[in-house]
């Protein structure tokens, strides 16, 4: 018994593996083909091998004619059944691909990915969801360029008008003491030092904006205590809080270490004391504080500036922003560089920077993580 199944199974594999050979050399012609020729291929010498398979193990058996013939009616039927089934699957599969392909070809001319079915098969349902998921970086990385270029030409706007203004003052100053009608030369030239001091300190905002976006802001990170920060940062604002007549508050939990740049944290801290100083009316307060919260270290720095519009508390880390008329810089401020370079110290040192009204004007909140003890 198992010798006769071992010889019909021979004899269906010598000829479905014949048509198998005539398929395959078929096949190889068709493989960089169209899936229109490619797909209904494979259907047919998959059938056809069967077919033959079952046609010669009958006819090797010494069937009877009329059984021989009724064998080979069921096989051409059978297979015409399976040829027809794997043309409409070829032909389903054929037209999820070409939607596929459709759909796709919006993604490059206009960067959108709209599928109108889902595709008959898992893999192709995949792709589409990939496509998709392509879609919406592509859209959200557009409109995060999008809103750079937006800032990116405001930023010029506002360095070229804040550059031609003291450029012009400091030209009619030159001009006057070298007529020599200046009626205080020195008055002028402590006013020509001021301009220039000014601008220094604009193209010093633009190289330290320049380095971060660039990501070449090198840092040295070592235990840094906010203690000393917050210190350093009111000694140096002092002179201008007292300039204003703006009180300057400040506090900080002791044992406070974050891994830190000093130098770069105390310009990052510095910058959001004097920015609110700056929009702080005279007699009121200024709070700086330094705090544990859960794992992270806040520093907070609060002023009476107002408060900010809703619409506006997302752009106040823009480059270039400069807010509402009640924030409106003075004639010492700068060119709106100030609190997007304390969002790329912060970034730079894993923290993040968050702006909120609170009371009669705003906090700035600076999360950093606390420096884990050396074992």
């Amino acid at each position: 018994m198992w010798r006769d199944l071992a010889v019909v199974a021979g004899i269906a594999a010598v000829w479905s593996g014949a048509v198998g050979v005539v398929g395959l050399l078929l096949l190889r012609r068709l493989q960089h083909g169209s899936l229109t020729s490619l797909v209904p291929a494979v259907a047919v010498v998959s059938v056809l091998a069967t077919v033959a398979g079952v046609v010669g193990t009958a006819q090797a058996m010494f069937f009877s004619p009329h059984d021989y013939q009724v064998a080979l009616l069921v096989c051409a039927v059978a297979g015409l059944v399976g040829i027809g089934l794997a043309l409409v699957l070829a032909g389903q599969f054929l037209a999820g691909t070409r939607a596929l392909t459709e759909a796709a070809k919006g993604l490059g001319e206009h960067g959108t990915f709209h599928l109108t079915a889902r595709p008959p098969t898992a893999e192709l349902a995949m792709m589409a969801d990939e496509l998709e998921q392509a879609t919406r970086r592509l859209q959200e990385s557009r409109a995060r360029e999008e809103a750079l270029e937006a800032s990116r030409r405001e930023l010029v706007a506002w360095v070229s008008h804040d550059l031609r203004t003291p450029l012009a003052g400091l030209r009619a100053m030159a001009e006057a003491l070298e007529d020599g009608v200046a009626a205080s030369p020195a008055r002028y030239h402590a006013q020509m030092r001021l301009e220039v001091d000014r601008l220094a300190g604009m193209v010093d905002d633009l190289f330290e904006l320049s380095r971060i976006h660039a990501g070449t802001l090198n840092m040295s990170l070592e235990p840094v205590s906010l203690e000393d920060v917050v210190s350093d940062a009111l000694s140096g604002a002092d002179a201008l809080a007292q300039a204003r007549g703006v009180r300057l508050r400040g506090r900080a939990d002791r044992g406070l270490p974050v891994n830190a740049d000093a130098g770069e944290l105390s310009r990052a801290l510095t910058n959001l004391v004097v920015n609110a100083i700056r929009h702080t009316p005279g007699d009121r307060a200024v709070d700086v504080v330094a705090e544990r919260n859960g794992d992270a270290a806040v520093l907070a720095v609060t002023d009476a500036c107002g408060g900010i519009a809703d619409a506006d508390l997302s752009r106040v880390f823009d480059v270039g922003w400069r807010g509402t008329d009640a924030r409106t810089p003075g004639p010492q401020a700068g060119a709106g560089l100030g609190l997007a370079i304390v969002r790329g110290i912060v970034e730079a040192h894993r923290g993040s920077v968050h702006v909120a009204n609170a009371g009669s004007g705003c906090r700035f909140e600076v999360r950093l993580p606390i420096a884990l003890p050396t074992p």
